[in-house]
């Protein structure tokens, strides 16, 4: 169990970037979400250790990690949203750097480490290639497989699939809910699809706070009953939005759907609709607009 209390981090800049943070994460795949310039990265970085917060305090079970960073760096995996490799080098020579950085030493266990990692991962076949020749799906799992040395405890993973295409986006979706099964992984995104197809709980972010935090299918739950929709001309949308509580807008063939929040009926016109989780990430970022308006 991950356990975060009162977190809260501002900048030199007098930015608020993390404000009275507190989570508990189990084992198994948590997402948070939240758009750019939520706080999302500070938190992955201050749980990773990379920075001190101002106040409040993290454990990872009985590791308390602001104050036994050493420990904690021992037990985790981390795949921030950047990271590089050495120019001309291969995953072979990368990873077994890596696992000896990690205090693994013995030459015959660190060589089934990095051949079990490479197949994990579904490099094999270009261990020896360059890594500055990877797409950027082969970059991110060699991200994954370096994380993942030393048998970690904690996976944080930062905007793992963001840039990338379909199809090395779902290979990655499914190597992450494998790892998932027995470790705390962190998931921080900003694309909702992910949470929603990997993770059993999950936050949203919004300005250095967590504004809900739950279960996808709770979350999604409280909004059932909730939620409208209609298709109109898109000249029409800045009118409407200032007379009802419009949470997103879409295109659709041309003309524009919006959908909206509200107890009862806004109009006869509008349709009630199921909520998914980008209902549920809209109407939340919303509601804190609103209330940050007020304030």
């Amino acid at each position: 169990m991950l356990t975060i209390s009162g977190l809260s981090k501002t900048y030199p800049n007098d930015v608020r970037a993390l404000d009275d943070v507190s989570l508990s994460i189990p084992t198994g795949m948590f997402g948070l979400l939240g758009p750019n310039g939520a706080g999302k990265s500070t938190l992955m970085r201050t749980i990773a250790t990379l920075q001190e917060p101002d106040s409040g305090s993290i454990h990872l079970d009985d590791i308390d990690v602001l104050q036994n960073k050493t420990k904690l760096r021992r037990c985790l995996g981390y795949l921030p949203q950047e990271f590089g490799a050495y120019p001309r080098t291969s995953p072979v020579v990368m990873l077994n750097h890596v696992a000896v950085l990690k205090g693994i030493t013995d030459k015959k266990v660190r060589k089934a480490l990095v051949e079990q990692l490479l197949t994990k991962t579904n490099l094999w076949d270009v261990r020896n290639k360059s890594i500055d020749t990877f797409s950027g799906g082969m970059k991110q799992r060699f991200g994954i497989a370096q994380a993942l040395i030393g048998e970690p405890k904690l996976i944080i993973v930062d905007e793992p699939t963001a840039g990338l295409d379909p199809a090395e986006r779902r290979r990655f979706q499914n190597l992450l809910a494998k790892i998932g099964q027995d470790v705390v992984v962190i998931l921080s995104t900003h694309i909702v699809d992910d949470v929603s197809d990997l993770c059993s709980r999950m936050a949203i972010m919004g300005e250095g706070r967590i504004l809900v935090e739950d279960e996808p299918r709770l979350l999604m739950e409280k909004l059932e009953g909730k939620l409208w929709s209609k298709v109109i001309p898109t000249e029409q949308v800045a009118t409407l939005s200032k007379s009802l509580p419009v949470v997103s807008t879409r295109m659709v063939a041309g003309q524009t759907e919006i959908r909206v929040v509200s107890q009862d009926q806004p109009d006869c016109a509008m349709a009630l609709v199921s909520p998914t989780l980008e209902d549920v990430y809209f109407a939340t970022l919303h509601q804190h607009n609103l209330q940050a308006e007020l304030e």
